[in-house]
């Protein structure tokens, strides 16, 4: 009787301590589920941290096409979605950093396990077993130190990527921010350094080396080391067979395909494009309110006014023409009169050497392409005609109430006697510029350049007819786009608009706002004249042959700058040569502008039919004789068709030869033989070059 009690008293007690077991097991396990369930809820609805990944902006053309960084670190870093990649590259990576990307929840458990058990033999941190989540997680937010603590958070982290991104969005992040070595980040830099392609565009081949690199970036650079960049390649292609992305005739044949890569030199050259441009663009988007740290690793999208093709075009012509060897610099703007918008900017010969913009140099004097503001000002006050005279001689100016004189020279002593003002502008006379400017006031000169947009300090003397006070060549252009658009001023541009790296827009510019500061009559009459320094006798005939338009402008030499500022009705560009540091210009060197700007120019609007300046209503034409300014008879054997702002035309004939009379019927029909004229003069020389 004892024996059996104590027997079952035994056995009470054994389930007693099973049931505490149970109860206790099942305590730790409800306690788990809910520390798990409490981790989980947590990492699901707290923030992921700011990421230390550097996303350069970017920035684009007028096409949305891009044209280089805004990131001063980072060599190339382009940004693409997952539908932006070729699909064998994104197959190669899956295959061989983490075959099981599209089942996990952003942890290898089984992996983890094998890791850790050789970890734990080892008492170290060796073995990884990282998935493409947990890569992305450390390179977005950790360091690579090896420390448990490190892997903890790492883990954290991929569960909580897993939980806020689909598994494209998280693969896309991470070919976009992978190292491929040579300063490119991202598959899509990757792809345009080695192969001069877009991702999308990658073959298997291609695509089946890139993949292999980011394992040892400069072990498996094909630009270092091709037998170890080919041996990676197999491997890669062995895997893609394996998983069963391709098969094994497959693999063989992109192993053999010799891929065309671009060379190393190239990719320096290919991170350049536009680089004034782009300092400009980084001073406008600061002065918008962006941050430094914004334009650095925001990701932002900036999409500007440059014409890609008139960027290459003026960067061709400044190349052909400026010698690379040697201190001699050249500046190239050019803006669309009718919007603003910049189209192209150069700011030196090469920017690795010198990354100094001339174009928004403040300290170079125009010379005489500064004497059409004086001429525009006469032609507004009606101070001055087509049909004024002055004589071309050594001449004496007195001025500050007679207290002093201002004595201006000829090029080369050269003088030409009585000339009107075509005859002036074509030869750039000096003695007239200054006769005009003092004339109609050099104040109201000053007042016409600020009204054209040109803001540096000029001073009321005489020598300000012949460009003596320093002009950007910026406002230059800015200032002759108001005469190709027919007098209408609009502010020069070079944002349209940013977005952030989610497509959210921060700024979009508005609306180009046109104002008219100059009559569109005098502004035409003016061009008119301005033709003519293309033409026969003028200073701009030598690149003649090169133009195939209508093209109005105004050369402009000193001691130390060349310069040519001129325009079409769609561009207006300013050109100019010389020396940064106080280096006198040789007779040479000054003939290098004029070229420039033909070439870029015609290069330019290669696609663009020829169109003339369109005339105003209130302007017109009229033979004139002239040796007299006056209206030419029938009996003038020299007269020329000449253009007037309506009211201001000669009225009077000259009658210096004996069988002059009013040949009333040809004045009346000048303006259409002008225009006739015009567009046979356009067509001969388009069709003969």
């Amino acid at each position: 009787m004892s024996t059996s009690h104590s027997s079952s008293a035994k056995s009470a007690k054994g389930r007693r301590r099973w049931l505490i077991f149970c109860y206790t097991l099942g305590i730790f396990l409800l306690l788990g589920a809910g520390s798990a369930a409490s981790t989980l809820g947590y990492l699901y609805f707290s923030d992921l941290p700011v990421s230390d990944m550097q996303q350069a902006s970017e920035l684009l053309d007028r096409e949305g096409k891009p044209i280089s960084l805004l990131s001063s670190e980072r060599a190339m870093e382009r940004h693409v979605s997952i539908e932006e990649i070729s699909p064998s590259l994104v197959q190669a990576t899956i295959a061989t950093e983490d075959r099981k990307f599209y089942q996990h929840w952003g942890l290898d458990v089984e992996g983890i396990g094998r890791a850790m058990l050789v970890n734990l033999e080892s008492f170290s941190t060796r073995q990884g077993a990282s998935t493409l989540t947990q890569q992305l997680a450390r390179n977005l937010y950790l360091t690579h130190e090896r420390t448990w603590k490190r892997k903890v958070k790492e883990a954290l982290f991929a569960l909580q990527l897993e939980m806020k991104y689909s598994k494209d969005e998280i693969l896309a992040m991470y070919l976009n921010q992978i190292y491929y070595g040579h300063g490119a980040y991202g598959i899509e830099s990757a792809s345009r350094m080695y192969f001069g392609k877009s991702a999308k565009e990658l073959t298997l081949a291609e695509s089946s080396m890139l993949a292999g690199i980011p394992k040892g970036p400069t072990y498996y650079s094909p630009w270092m080391n091709m037998k170890n960049a080919k041996d990676r390649q197999n491997i890669v292609l062995q895997n893609m067979v394996t998983t069963g992305y391709i098969t094994q005739q497959q693999a063989d044949q992109a192993y053999q395909v010799t891929l065309p890569f671009k060379s190393k030199e190239s990719r320096s050259e290919s991170t350049l494009i536009a680089p004034y441009f782009r300092d400009y663009v980084r001073k406008e988007l600061l002065a918008l309110g962006l941050t430094e740290e914004e334009l650095e690793t925001g990701g932002l999208r900036v999409y500007t006014t440059l014409d890609s093709r008139a960027q290459q075009a003026a960067e061709a012509a400044v190349g052909k023409n400026i010698p690379a060897e040697g201190d001699l610099q050249a500046a190239l703007v050019s803006i669309d009169p009718r919007s603003g918008d910049i189209k192209a900017m150069v700011g030196g010969k090469n920017y690795r050497d010198n990354q100094y913009n001339r174009v928004l140099a403040t300290t170079r004097q125009p010379g005489s392409s500064f004497k059409p503001f004086v001429y525009l000002t006469a032609l507004e006050d009606k101070v001055i005609t087509a049909a004024t005279q002055f004589k071309s001689e050594p001449t004496a100016f007195n001025y500050d109430e007679g207290r002093k004189t201002y004595k201006p020279s000829n090029y080369g002593d050269k003088y030409y006697g009585d000339i009107n003002l075509r005859q002036a502008i074509a030869a750039s006379d000096n003695i007239y510029a200054v006769n005009t400017i003092m004339e109609v006031g050099a104040e109201r000169v000053i007042e016409m350049a600020n009204r054209l947009g040109i803001e540096t300090e000029m001073k009321p003397l005489p020598s300000l007819a012949l460009g003596t006070f320093p002009v950007r060549p910026l406002d230059m252009a800015r200032a002759y786009a108001v005469l190709s658009n027919e007098g209408r001023e609009v502010k020069p541009r070079a944002v349209l608009a940013v977005t952030d790296s989610r497509g959210r827009k921060l700024y979009e510019a508005p609306e180009a706002e046109e104002k008219q500061v100059v009559d569109a009559s005098t502004s035409y009459v003016l061009t008119n004249l301005m033709e003519s320094v293309f033409e026969t006798g003028g200073t701009g005939n030598r690149v003649s042959s090169t133009l195939k338009r209508p093209v109005a402008g105004k050369t402009g030499t000193t001691d130390m700058d060349s310069w040519i500022v001129g325009y079409t009705p769609e561009l207006s560009t300013a050109v100019w040569v010389g020396y940064d540091k106080g280096k006198n210009i040789s007779t040479m060197d000054s003939h290098l502008s004029a070229p420039i700007f033909a070439e870029y120019t015609e290069k330019a609007l290669e696609s663009v039919p020829p169109k003339l300046f369109p005339m105003p209503d209130d302007v017109v034409s009229v033979y004139i004789d002239p040796s007299t300014g006056l209206l030419a008879g029938e009996g003038c054997p020299a007269k020329k068709m000449e253009t007037f702002i309506l009211g201001t035309e000669p009225t009077e004939y000259c009658g210096a030869h004996p069988s002059d009379q009013p040949d009333k019927d040809k004045v009346k029909d000048a303006p259409l033989e002008q225009e006739k004229k015009s567009w046979w003069q356009h067509f001969k020389r388009w069709w003969t070059g």
